[in-house]
């Protein structure tokens, strides 16, 4: 009986203690869902604030585009030279084409050749080729001494013409600089060969 007794007991205790584990599994089991369930909704909620932070962000950084767009344009327009920028207005010259005909002489352009060189120096043959593709073309006379013929040249040309004509007549001299080395470098060469 006391065996008995013991297994009742025991029997007892372990159906107390079943209980308790199973109320125990229980409860874990919903505080665990209850724990997964707000971490859900909590992430849910942040995603959602996400969204509504970038969508309302969006719109200013399409304003921001905009105006960096138009500010790198302006910047662009003044680096541009005053006569390359665009015009609105297109303005056309009105020719009255009967006139701009009287301009032009009343004989055909094939009567405007031009002669023959009358020599085959190179002034002439050159003056030949100038007179062929514009007959209107004139030539100075010139009958000083270079300095002077210079100075009429200087004086007759306009500013840009007689720049021209510096930056020719410098390249010119570096070519017959070049093309004529100096007596004494020729000496000292022939001196190092002999």
């Amino acid at each position: 009986m006391a065996e008995e007794q013991r297994d009742l007991i025991s029997d007892r205790g372990s159906a107390v203690l079943g209980v308790g584990n199973t109320q125990r599994s229980v409860l874990g089991r919903r505080a665990a869902l209850s724990t997964l369930s707000i971490l859900v909704a909590l992430l849910i909620a942040g995603q959602a604030v996400t969204i509504y932070f970038v969508y309302q962000q969006s719109g200013q950084i399409s304003k921001l585009t905009k105006t960096s767009q138009t500010l790198q344009l302006e910047a662009l327009q003044r680096k541009l030279p005053a006569s390359a920028k665009p015009v609105n207005k297109m303005k056309m010259a009105m020719a009255n084409t009967p006139l701009v005909m009287r301009v032009l002489p009343a004989s055909p352009l094939a009567d405007l050749s031009v002669a023959a060189p009358t020599s085959n120096k190179t002034e002439d043959q050159v003056k030949h080729l100038l007179l062929q593709a514009d007959p209107r073309k004139m030539f100075p006379e010139l009958k000083d001494n270079l300095l002077d013929n210079l100075k009429s040249l200087r004086n007759t040309m306009t500013h840009t013409d007689w720049k021209s004509f510096e930056s020719w007549m410098h390249k010119w001299l570096l070519f017959e600089m070049a093309k004529n080395p100096k007596e004494e470098e020729t000496k000292a060469i022939s001196a190092t060969k002999g």
